[in-house]
């Protein structure tokens, strides 16, 4: 790293009338004018462009979703027909590989919302295959991967999933929630070499686009260590912090052990510079296109309220003696009640724990501050009533704004389940703002695209990439740049902890940013899509820069 680096010509976000900045010592040292700054160090010309802090994605699966980079890619085909297509060219170019694995299809492709392993069976024939849906829900398995996870008729669902059936009884080879767990247990696992090749190809992916953070939102002990391992070797060059799972379906005894065994690894990370832990994961419900996702009333045409993995009385016990024992929790809670269940056992635990005297860093909260930062994740409806909880509850709303674009095959379905009146407050970020919630946005990857610029672009715009619907889909959930770009800055770094060092640009903190090849704050939101980053700094590392860069 160059003792300094000066960036000049550009538009540095927040601070208006500034276009230069220095990075001295991996720190931001300075911010003005091109004048005021001169060059020093290397120089980046930003030519125009508007200089971020660096993306944080509070949301998504890293290993998880690096190990399917070179999987079938189904996101965005909305037929069945060519679903099937992209999946027949995939096997026709891996004959070598013994499973036929993919992620992305859709479920208004099919009849009736779901496919068939005929359908399956018809393009694979010789292997097993398994694609999940773009949500990660519901898995559609051919016969051969059905035998291969020894799936009958007689094999009984999990009590927190669903082996779909015909009429006859005979699975379907869709496995809805925790019955997918039946498929993964006898997929081949990847190599620790294989996960970190995959693992440092998404990272300087996401560094194309600006990305510096990454907050993975699901994983055990041993996904945990894999990247402890990495950090500690310096092969890290990205900020991570990892979740741990806030597993349902043990006892409150096994729970407390489990915990005890989480904290003796995770505790000693809480904080650190490029991997840090701390936060629990756990999952309320599943989601509405499945029926899975918890309402509070039935879905539509239907007497269900959907497949909640929690007794809210479980739920609020787990969450209070993690609560106590000084965890951060984020809940994943897709449908209204779902959203409602999280709320009410972060509730349950701040009065029965009491105010704590520190966040989980261990350092002293201000007077009046909330310390604790408790996470709802995705919140795709949610009910009038629940909206100002999060302000008053100090409750992050931890959203993913492309889950919201409203194309056919995205929406139809989705608001078909649910009926227009909960569909009416869908992805309300802005309503939530607006109640004085603070939000952090992410990707969800690898259930969507990674792009920081098609997500920000939703939250602005609620328009596909083409434009549709003129005007946009609930407008009034619209939001301005600068407020979508804090969410992915800021807000992410708050959710994390660690807004005292990173998420704006500001003195002191440290030089995670990236130099857009646009300005956002002068462009039509439709050029917000196509957005990448000439430069992009972690700690004052360029660990990417695009050629021809200045």
């Amino acid at each position: 790293m160059a003792d300094a680096l000066t960036i000049l010509g550009g538009r540095i976000f927040g601070s208006p009338g500034a276009t230069a900045l220095r990075v001295e010592d991996g720190r931001i040292a300075r911010i003005g004018t091109d004048a005021e700054l001169g060059r020093a160090g290397e120089v980046v010309d930003a030519r125009g462009g508007l200089v971020v802090p660096g993306l944080d994605d509070a949301h998504l699966h890293l290993r998880y979703g690096a190990r399917q980079l070179a999987d079938a890619d189904l996101f965005g085909l909305g037929t069945a027909d060519a679903t099937l297509a992209a999946v027949a060219r995939h096997a026709a170019a891996n004959p070598d590989r013994a499973w036929v694995r993919g992620r992305g299809w859709v479920y208004s492709a099919f009849e009736g919302g779901l496919p068939h392993r005929r359908l399956l069976d018809a393009v694979v024939p010789d292997r097993p295959a398994w694609l999940r849906c773009y949500d990660g829900h519901t898995g559609w398995a051919n016969t051969a991967a059905l035998h291969a996870a020894g799936i009958t008729r007689d094999t009984a669902s999990p009590a927190t999933g669903v082996i779909v059936r015909d009429a006859d009884g005979e699975p379907t080879g869709v496995l809805k929630e925790d019955a997918q767990d039946l498929v993964d247990a006898v997929i081949p696992v990847p190599t620790e070499a294989e996960d970190r090749a995959s693992v440092a190809d998404a990272i300087a992916r996401f560094h194309r686009d600006g990305i510096t953070a990454v907050q993975d939102a699901l994983g055990d002990l041993e996904n945990f260590r894999f990247f402890a391992r990495l950090a500690d070797e310096g092969a890290l060059p990205i900020r991570v912090r990892t979740a741990l799972d806030l597993t349902h379906g043990i006892s409150f005894g096994e729970w407390r052990d489990r915990l005890d065994a989480y904290e003796a690894e995770a505790f000693p990370r809480r904080g650190g510079r490029h991997f840090s832990g701390g936060i629990l994961k756990a999952f309320a419900d599943g989601v509405i296109e499945a029926r899975t996702a918890a309402l509070l009333a039935p879905y539509a045409g239907d007497t269900s309220l959907g497949l909640p993995n929690w007794t809210p009385n479980d739920l609020k016990r787990h969450v209070a003696e993690a609560d106590r024992r000084g965890w951060q929790v984020e809940t994943h809670a897709i449908g209204d009640g779902g959203v409602r269940m999280a709320l009410d056992a972060y509730e349950h635990a701040a009065r029965t724990n009491g105010a704590w005297a520190g966040d989980p860093h261990g350092r002293g909260a201000p007077a009046g501050a909330h310390p604790r930062r408790h996470r709802v994740e995705h919140i795709e409806t949610i009910d009038p009533a629940d909206i100002a909880r999060f302000a008053a509850l100090g409750v992050v709303a931890s959203m993913q704004p492309f889950h919201a674009d409203p194309s056919p095959n995205q929406v139809e379905l989705w608001a078909a389940n649910i009926g227009p009146e909960r569909a009416s407050r869908a992805w309300a970020w802005a309503t939530l703002r607006r109640a004085g919630a603070r939000l952090a946005f992410g990707s969800d990857w690898p259930v969507v695209p990674w792009s920081p610029w098609i997500a920000i672009h939703n939250a602005v715009a609620r328009q596909t990439a083409a434009g549709d619907p003129p005007g946009g889909w609930l407008p009034g959930e619209r939001l301005p740049i600068e407020a979508a770009i804090e969410a992915y800055t800021a807000g992410s770094a708050y959710a994390a902890f660690a807004d005292d060092r990173r998420g704006r640009l500001a003195v002191g903190y440290d030089a995670d940013l990236a130099v857009l090849d646009r300005d956002l704050l002068e462009a039509d939101a439709s050029a917000i899509i196509g957005t990448t980053s000439v430069a992009t700094l972690v700690g004052g590392r360029m660990v990417h820069r695009s050629e021809g860069a200045a």
